[in-house]
């Protein structure tokens, strides 16, 4: 038996044991990534597709949500906790091989971070000229004491390496970087960013051990509002990585310090999935759905100038009963930003045109065609959805898709701000 026949094999048997309800829908449409490298012609010719891109100017469009997956047989410096690859850890064993399938680098032993990138390079040459992916660094596990914990780091994407990958190809990339603001150095390693390039920070608070509300960072907001860089930070449930620090660290409402210190926040999904504790209402407050919570700090005056969400994987199949609240919420539509969360568009279980057309907010004219785009451009595919989606006569604008302004503010405020010294490029 081939080896990619058996990783496969044993991949859709820990899904169906560890999170079979994604399978709900997508018996008609496969489990694994084709990897088709192009459409074809008759899909490419479809006026959809343009009609997709009209009023769009694809020099704004930069994704602002695209993780940067490997193993580290480059030199990336990536790593990846050695459990992902045992089957005693079912979940976090198909996680990595469904990620690999869906950057189509499952299959090329020695070469997976290169080939990474180069299947970014593909699905952007599918798209319009301009388009730019802003690449997702991811920085360790801390403690409190702000030590690097390896046993709790799940996936580990080195700042270096996406700034690299951006300064050596600036007609795809633009990036992101991941700075824990429990690590001594972590002002610095801010101002080492964004002296190369960073337009924003990351933070997937439960995975990387970081409590948003914690005095500890307060330093670190004052130096994002210095530098003019926003913080992109993950709230809501997790499920697409390892939470040792528990998923409360997501709960939208500890946004509010960053806000308070003025920090420009994007909260990555709009926290479409999960549930939180109702902070306002005392440490015994209910625990309500997580979009309720970031609902409410977008309704709150004060945040008006510096509180956004992203749009990134709430087509996905656990997400989408959401679809209609963000469609609904018009004043929010000024205050979006589009991310794709890929490689996530290619994990096949997690997304279906199927759901869509029953929650009315895809015409089944479309079907054939957005299931014939994913097979070879899931990137295409993310931004066509979007692009279609309808509730009683609402529609996402082409406002949300031109994020490069909102970004490039970050780049004015940040000029002419030296890094102070040397420091580690972890």
């Amino acid at each position: 038996m081939k080896r990619r026949t058996f990783l496969i094999g044993s991949g859709a048997v820990a899904l169906a044991g560890v999170g079979g309800a994604l399978l709900l829908y997508s018996r008609k449409q496969g489990l694994f990534q084709s990897c088709h490298t192009s459409l074809a012609l008759e899909v490419a010719q479809d006026p959809a597709i343009d009609a997709a891109w009209d009023g769009i100017d694809a020099r704004e469009v930069w994704d602002c949500h695209v993780h940067l997956v490997g193993v580290g047989d480059g030199e990336s410096g990536i790593w990846v906790n050695p459990r992902m690859d045992s089957l005693l850890n079912p979940w976090e064993y198909v996680q990595k091989l469904f990620y690999l399938n869906a950057g189509c680098a499952h299959d090329a032993p020695g070469r997976v971070d290169q080939t990474f990138v180069e299947r970014m390079h593909n699905l952007v040459d599918g798209l319009r000229p301009g388009v730019k992916l802003m690449l997702l660094a991811l920085d360790q596990y801390h403690t409190e004491t702000g030590v690097v914990d390896r046993d709790r780091t799940g996936i580990y994407t080195p700042n270096a390496y996406a700034a690299r990958l951006a300064r050596e190809h600036p007609r795809y990339f633009e990036w992101i970087c991941s700075v824990h603001p429990y690590r001594e150095d972590c002002v610095d390693a801010l101002e080492w960013a964004a002296q190369h390039g960073a337009r924003a920070v990351k933070w997937l608070p439960a995975a990387q051990g970081i409590d948003p509300a914690s005095p500890r960072c307060v330093r670190f907001y004052d130096a994002l509002v210095r530098l003019g860089l926003p913080l992109l930070s993950h709230a809501g449930g997790e499920w697409a990585i390892s939470t040792p620090g528990g998923d409360a660290l997501g709960n939208p409402l500890k946004l509010r310090m960053p806000l308070e210190r003025g920090v420009r926040v994007i909260v990555a999904h709009c926290a479409t999935l999960g549930e939180d504790q109702d902070l306002d209402r005392g440490p015994s407050g209910p625990h309500v759905p997580s979009i309720e919570l970031f609902a409410r700090l977008m309704a709150e005056p004060q945040y008006e100038s510096r509180l956004f969400g992203d749009i990134s994987g709430i087509t996905q199949v656990n997400r989408a009963r959401h679809l209609k609240t963000i469609l609904e919420h018009k004043e929010w539509h000024p205050r979006l930003l589009n991310g794709s969360d890929y490689p996530l568009p290619g994990v096949m279980p997690l997304f279906s045109v199927n759901q869509l057309v029953d929650l009315e907010v895809i015409d089944p004219g479309l079907e054939p065609l957005l299931r014939a785009v994913r097979e070879a451009n899931p990137l295409l595919f993310d931004f066509l959805v979007k692009r279609n989606l309808r509730w009683r006569g609402q529609s996402l604008p082409a406002s949300i898709f031109e994020t490069r302004p909102f970004f490039e503010e970050a780049s004015r405020a940040s000029s002419g701000n030296p890094s102070r010294g040397t420091i580690s490029l972890r």
